[in-house]
């Protein structure tokens, strides 16, 4: 049943990131069809990850009270709604309101997700699974990439929304009926553990309360943490299309390419950073991983326009940036207890956001007012840096 349950929400991810990742893939085409600037797109977006921010503490809560199962049925039809929705758009305002309720559908498709793929793997295998759950994410970007240029060569850059959002609507009856929020309501243990669920601690009905959480200092730190590195990562990600486009003047489908890259690679460093840190432990990989990123992001500003150069730092890029989510959402259960898990991951997401928003806003801004990306990549690499400083002051899960 962990098995089945694990294919369900990989699903459910490889749509929501399609559309999530995938915007940037669209960016360039939406904005140009419709007259924005820069810094219009990145505010559309921004308008997805306002409610997202806002929302999805409340839907770890839900999910450690109600179940993985309903929140994720019920966001599926809210964010298949606003995708459909976005295919129809003309103006701005009308485009930040349907990403806006693409963004409240979303909260519901990552931390109920892997805090119900947590409760079904037992600490061993944890990193195996959430790796081959996120290959999802990976694979959705990948597919964009690839996809996306020959829907806008037959039809119009509208009809990949529609898509998406059809997809999403009809996967809300499948996660309803099959999903189970915890193997203990089943009679089962999680895989990869032998003892009985009676016996093993992790089943236990204990509540921790949200000021437990937020007394502690590794919950402040992580989080500010999370925010730099999420930081650099999406001022990277979702203007590179944009940036291979308009500042190296490539074509769209060339542009689109560093998509699948990107998503292909992610694909393998979730599949082999992930399972990895089950030995090493998440925050001395975290810590290598931060610094590897920081280093590549730094490298943008002296690949010199070279097509292959960029897809080199992309691709690498690509590897660590797949782990980076789901290893920072393993840390709410190495350093707080089973049951916060959804609580946590929930409190940590307006860190997260509020880096992805920041940089959306700040590099549009510095692209339209400069004329290239650079001056944006260097803040970017500078963030990445502090995200290892703040994670290196990380100590011991407290008892």
């Amino acid at each position: 049943m962990a098995w089945v349950v694990l294919g369900v929400c990989f699903i459910d991810l490889f749509i929501s990131y399609s559309v999530r990742l995938g915007y940037g893939v669209v960016l360039p085409e939406m904005i140009r069809n419709l007259g924005f600037s820069r810094a219009d797109g990145g505010s559309i977006y921004n308008a997805y990850l306002l409610t997202y921010i806002i929302v999805t503490p409340f839907t770890g809560y839900l999910t450690d009270r109600l179940g993985a199962r309903r929140v994720i049925a019920v966001c599926l039809m809210l964010l298949g709604s606003g995708v459909l929705l976005l295919g129809t758009v003309d103006h701005f305002w009308s485009a930040c309101l349907c990403f806006g309720l693409t963004g409240l559908g979303a909260t519901g498709l990552w931390v109920p997700i892997i805090t119900l793929v947590q409760r079904w793997f037992s600490y061993p295998r944890k990193g195996l699974a959430l790796g081959v759950l996120s290959t999802g994410y990976g694979l959705g970007f990948a597919v964009m990439g690839a996809v996306f240029p020959w829907v806008v060569d037959h039809y119009s850059w509208r009809h990949a929304w529609y898509g998406l959002g059809i997809l999403a609507l009809g996967l809300a009856v499948p996660n309803a009926l099959v999903l189970r929020s915890d193997p203990a309501d089943c009679g089962l243990r999680p895989w990869g553990r032998s003892e009985s669920p009676r016996s093993a601690p992790e089943t236990t009905k204990l509540k921790v309360p949200l000021r437990g959480i937020v007394r502690q200092a590794n919950f402040w730190i992580i989080g500010a943490s999370y925010l730099c590195i999420a930081y650099s990562l999406y001022g990277f990600t979702t203007f590179m299309v944009d940036y291979a486009s308009y500042q190296l003047n490539l074509p769209l489908e060339q542009a689109s390419l560093l998509a699948s890259i990107h998503g292909l690679f992610q694909v393998a460093g979730v599949l082999t950073v992930l399972p990895v840190s089950d030995y090493t432990g998440r925050k001395r990989t975290i810590l290598v991983s931060n610094s590897v990123i920081t280093l590549l992001l730094a490298g943008l500003l002296f690949s010199g326009g070279s097509w292959i150069l960029l897809c080199g730092i992309t691709g690498a890029l690509a590897v660590f940036y797949g782990a980076t989510f789901p290893i920072y959402g393993a840390c709410a259960g190495d350093y707080f207890p089973r049951e916060a898990m959804g609580t946590v991951a929930g409190a940590w997401t307006p860190f997260y956001g509020s880096g992805a928003m920041l940089t959306h806003w700040i590099t549009g801004m510095l692209r339209d007012g400069t004329g290239v990306y650079d001056h944006a990549y260097i803040v970017c690499a500078a963030m990445a840096a502090v995200s290892v400083v703040l994670m290196s002051l990380v100590r011991r899960k407290a008892k």
